[in-house]
This record gives structure tokens, sequence and C-alpha cells, in this order.
């Protein structure tokens, strides 16, 4: 019994160290003079109202949507890879079945590693947002 309530233990601080990791990525902002007037407070509020007007005006991907149409780009590319390849060593079928499973996968897996990125409109638009408000934008974590 005790192995089971420490494999619980370290499942769960696993869950909770993890849970930062899962954030969106941000805009951070240089401590110009415009930061240092408003405060950090104000300026976390900024960026909130920043990102939300980007979603009204529809700049807001869907990050599963992303990693979806990413898949199905590198199962398209592997097929056509597998089938090249299939057709030389002399299965163009299985060729391009095997190189649409590993390019869907392989497409998938990357889009679920980046899914926090924002996409490169959405950033623009954040910092167009926060350049209006005497911001400067020096990158996003």
């Amino acid at each position: 019994m005790p192995r089971r309530s420490t494999l619980r233990s370290v499942t769960l601080a696993v869950v909770l160290l993890a849970f930062p990791a899962c954030a969106a990525k941000r805009p951070v902002l240089y401590p110009n003079a415009a930061y240092r007037a408003s405060g950090a407070a104000r300026a976390e509020l900024d960026v909130n109202e920043c990102v939300a007007f980007a979603k009204e005006h529809g700049h807001a991907a869907d990050p599963a949507a992303r990693a979806g149409t990413g898949a199905a780009g590198g199962a398209a590319v592997g097929a056509a890879t597998g089938a090249a390849v299939g057709a030389v060593l002399g299965s163009a079928g299985r060729g391009a079945a095997a190189g649409a499973a590993g390019g869907g996968a392989r497409s998938l897996m990357h889009g679920l590693f980046r899914w926090r990125d924002a996409s490169p409109i959405q950033q623009h638009f954040v910092q167009e947002c926060l350049r209006e408000r005497g911001y400067q934008v020096i990158g996003w974590e």
C-alpha cells in the first residue's frame, strides 16, 4: 500500500509542477517610463486588456486547431514522400501509408509542444496595442 501512496504523491507533484508550463506565452515589457509610471499591476492589466482586444478582433488562434492543421499538413507531406520512396522500393501504397502516419504523428507532436505560442498576427496585434499605451515589448515567454 505505501507504494501506491508514494506513486499518487509523485504524480500529484508532477502535475502541480507542470501547471506553470501550461500557461500561454505573454509579452514581456521593458521597464521604460510608461511601465514605471503605471506600475507592474497596471501594466499587467493593460496586457490582459490588449490580449482580450486581440481576441475580440479574431486574432487569437485556437491551439488545438493549429495542432490539428499542422498534423494534416504533415500527413500529406509524409504520404507524398512515403509514396515516392515506396514506388522506388516497389510498394507505393505501403510507403504512402507509412509516410502519412509518420508525418502526421511528427507534426501533431510538434504542434502540441508549441501550443503555447501565440500566432505571429496575435503577437503583433497585442504588441501594437501595448505600444499605443506607451509600453515596449521585448519578447514573449
